[in-house]
């Protein structure tokens, strides 16, 4: 008897401070019930048999409005309702997200011999996220990350000590490469410009991440994961690495821009579980 449905995000989360209005025919509102913590709402009081016009809305989301016909039983059935940010801004559950480097990528292309790209990945790091605690406060969420320099890893050993020398790196005066988030702009529904300061070799220097949110969902441990890709491209002159040889064509041997790609895990809270 009476009204049940089931209120979501995009990504299948309970939205849990929903309200289910039932008005009838003629705009007269016959009933209200709200979401419980599941984001469920069932309420008993039959309805008399009818058409009703049936509003979930909840703050931060856009309103949702459907018909549903009344039979005998007095039931309606609402079934799944999909709710959508406002301004089309999707984010994960709010609160704290710990980066998870076995299942994260750090890499970086630069161009070689002015023909093809060399790629290299940092194996060692750590960072933090922090979603704003409210949709409309999206702007306010936070990304940090440290990068150990030394990590960097080319697949040639010869390379990977020249990029750890002073010519590069110089991983002995710099061990860590650091990025912490200053601002953030949306610019799609679920894309964004992270605005923060990137410390590397030494100089700090303000960088823009292209920042994308591919979803959220459950892992095999009992976490929740949230998945992002970032990029940015950097010139070496902007974070004093100058070096350069120049082959006897006038071909720089190293591009002077790097394209950076990031690919994140992340997990819900302020820590790792263990065994992952």
């Amino acid at each position: 008897m009476g009204l049940t449905a089931r209120i979501r995000t995009r990504d299948g989360w309970a939205v849990s401070h929903a309200v289910v209005t039932v008005t009838d025919m003629a705009g007269t509102q016959v009933m209200r019930a709200e979401a419980d913590a599941e984001g469920v709402v069932h309420e008993p009081t039959a309805l008399a048999p009818g058409a009703y016009t049936v509003i979930v809305t909840a703050v931060g989301y856009g309103p949702v409005a459907s018909s549903a016909l009344v039979t005998a039983s007095g039931r309606a059935e609402v079934g799944t309702v999909t709710l959508a940010r406002l301004g089309g801004t999707e984010l994960p559950p709010p609160g704290p997200w710990t980066v998870d480097p076995a299942h994260s990528s750090v890499a970086a292309v630069a161009q070689h011999l002015g023909i093809s790209s060399v790629r290299g990945r940092f194996t060692e790091f750590s960072g933090s996220i922090e979603i704003a605690p409210t949709p409309d406060e999206g702007t306010k969420s936070r990304v940090a990350a440290v990068i150990r320099a030394a990590s960097i890893d080319t697949g040639n050993g010869m390379r990977n000590d020249h990029l750890r020398s002073p010519d590069f790196l110089d991983v002995e005066r710099h061990p860590e490469i650091t990025y912490v988030s200053t601002g953030l702009t949306p610019v799609a529904p679920d894309r964004w410009t992270v605005h923060g300061e990137l410390t590397l070799h030494g100089v700090v220097r303000p960088v823009d991440l292209d920042l994308a949110y591919l979803g959220t969902g459950p892992d095999p441990w009992g976490g929740t994961r949230a998945a992002f890709r970032a990029t940015t491209e950097l010139r070496r002159e902007d974070f004093a690495m100058n070096y350069n040889q120049v082959l006897q064509a006038g071909i720089a041997a190293i591009g002077t821009t790097l394209k950076v790609e990031l690919d994140v895990q992340a997990v819900q809270g302020e820590s790792l579980p263990g065994g992952l």
